[in-house]
């Protein structure tokens, strides 16, 4: 279950995935299943572009419209006979979120009788394989899916399959649907498939289009990747003046189309998330009057996209005159305004512009202009401290690009000189380390082993016999009566770490002096003893 999740997460853009998770969430709090379904599996699956995102919940979508509001959604449309919403939903991501039904078709040509039902009815009465499968988003079941009808097995065989014989009967405009995947996926139909498409076109079926269904066709078109080649083979098929008895490929702008789809991949190389729907309807209707253009946008169902491309030239128009203004008057301005600017008019006013002051702008902000963000000493400005974590990098960056856009920083030089009073101080140096309790101890207890050993050195240079503070010797010494002696008890001295330091102790004059003194002074105390010892054995 899980792959399908991990396959959904990595397909979808980050737009498309918050977008599911604000479904989701809603769906939850609701306490309505919800299902991914229809187009975005197919999508998801076969690795093709995600045009938008289908959902299917068991209960009724139209009582979420106030949350999807509350939640920054807008409502492109609704659908109150199949009780479904269109949604644009925020980062642009268009969305429809429709009830689990069943279609009953008493007549060829007549609506169908809809009815709510479970997930699985509603797989039933899709169109092909490849879009009858769901699913799931609910806890306990997250990452299901559910594949009544193989379409997986048909996606990894390419083919188009209707679900049963009577699906072109039913529902005719199916004949333009499996035409339009056709020629986007270049998958054939599948050879029964095949068999009832002739015979619906040999029948006329076609005539018993609902008209929604027409316009639903319509608005397809405006996100193909390649719509003049679905426009040639639907005219070639004849099902192009079923969407409008006077539209022809002899009247799309073709040079214009192929110009838009270049830049707009150009666009989305460069980062864009770019929407060309509006601008694609424009040059593929670009020479048909104002009447059929608007009957055309009378029948799409979906608001957002009729209004975006009526109000597509006003908006260029602006921009243009906006570019060619004291607002766009030096390069660093036009970057700032083309920036704040929708990429849909810029992707339009690029392929539409006639003065050439608008287009070499454009164009320079595509590509010239790019370049010169390559110039910003970014390895320079890392050993000045200047990064990311520094909270006017940003301001410091911009800054930089814009006086390299308008030439004012014409070397890298002057660039760094601009940059040296932002660089943050040097952090100051690590304290010196702390010596502990126990190091202190240690070393006070070694000054005056290196005295005594000092001091015992200079006796025994001179020749005295006085009990010696050196090593421990097992050997009897002889007194001065000539009188054998036991020998003396081992002092606790005596058994001190061997002194490396010995030398460099007695070159410290004011510290041996100390400790010479302290250590004759320990000596007159254990001569005393054995002076006494010495009398009594005279006597």
């Amino acid at each position: 279950m899980a792959d399908y999740i991990y396959t959904m997460e990595i397909r979808l853009t980050p737009d498309q995935m918050k977008g599911v998770n604000l479904v989701q969430e809603i769906a939850r709090t609701a306490e309505i299943t919800l299902y991914l379904t229809g187009g975005a599996i197919r999508d998801i699956i076969s690795g093709y572009t995600i045009r938008d995102l289908d959902f299917t919940v068991q209960g009724n979508p139209l009582k979420l419209q106030k949350e999807f509001e509350r939640a920054g959604a807008q409502i492109a449309g609704r659908d109150e006979d199949t009780r479904a919403l269109f949604l644009v939903l925020p980062g642009n991501v268009r969305a429809e979120i429709s009830m689990a039904r069943t279609e009953t078709y008493e007549k060829v040509g007549k609506p169908p009788l809809i009815a709510p039902s479970s997930i699985q009815e509603d797989l039933r009465r899709r169109d092909f394989t490849v879009n009858a499968m769901a699913l799931s988003l609910n806890e306990g079941s997250r990452g299901l899916l559910l594949d009544p009808f193989n379409g997986v097995a048909d996606i990894e065989a390419k083919l188009v399959r209707i679900l049963h014989n009577y699906s072109f009967a039913e529902d005719p405009s199916r004949l333009i649907r499996a035409t339009r995947f056709a020629a986007r996926f270049h998958w054939p139909l599948e050879e029964r498939t095949q068999q009832r498409y002739n015979a619906a076109k040999e029948n006329n079926y076609i005539e018993h289009i609902a008209r929604g269904a027409i316009g639903h066709e319509i608005a397809q078109l405006a996100h193909e990747d390649d719509p003049l080649n679905v426009i040639r083979v639907l005219e070639r098929e004849d099902w192009l003046k079923v969407l409008h008895p006077r539209w022809s490929s002899a009247k799309v702008d073709a040079n214009g189309l192929a110009l838009l789809m270049k830049t707009r991949q150009q666009m989305v190389d460069l980062g864009y998330s770019v929407d060309p729907s509006a601008a694609v309807m424009h040059f593929l209707t670009a020479r048909l009057s104002d009447k059929d253009i608007s009957d055309l946008r009378r029948q799409i169902p979906r608001k957002d996209l009729v209004e975006a491309w009526r109000d597509i030239e006003d908006h260029a128009k602006e921009l243009a005159k906006r570019l060619t203004g004291k607002e766009a008057a030096t390069p660093s301005r036009t970057w700032n305004l083309l920036s704040s600017a929708r990429p849909e008019m810029i992707l339009f006013l690029a392929v539409t512009a006639r003065q050439q002051t608008v287009a070499q702008k454009i164009k320079n902000f595509l590509t010239k202009w790019r370049d010169v963000q390559k110039k910003i000493p970014l390895l320079e400005m890392t050993e000045l401290l200047i990064t990311p974590q520094l909270p006017t990098y940003p301001k410091i960056a911009h800054d930089v690009f814009m006086l390299l856009l308008d030439g004012k920083l014409r070397s890298r030089t002057e660039t760094l000189r601009f940059l040296k009073p932002f660089a943050p101080p040097p952090p100051p140096p690590p304290p010196p380390p702390r010596r502990g309790r126990a190091g202190k101890a240690t070393a006070a207890g070694a000054q005056p082993a290196e005295a005594a050993e000092s001091t015992a050195k200079g006796k025994r240079g001179k020749g005295k016999s006085e009990t010696p503070a050196a090593p421990v010797s097992t050997a009897q010494a002889p007194s001065s009566s000539g009188a054998k002696t036991k020998p003396a008890a081992a002092k606790p001295e005596a058994t001190a770490k061997p002194v490396v330091h010995a030398a460099k102790a007695g070159s410290k004059h004011s510290h041996a002096h100390k400790t010479a003194s302290k250590s004759k002074a320990a000596s007159k105390l254990t001569k005393k003893p054995a002076r006494k010892k010495a009398k009594s054995r005279k006597r």
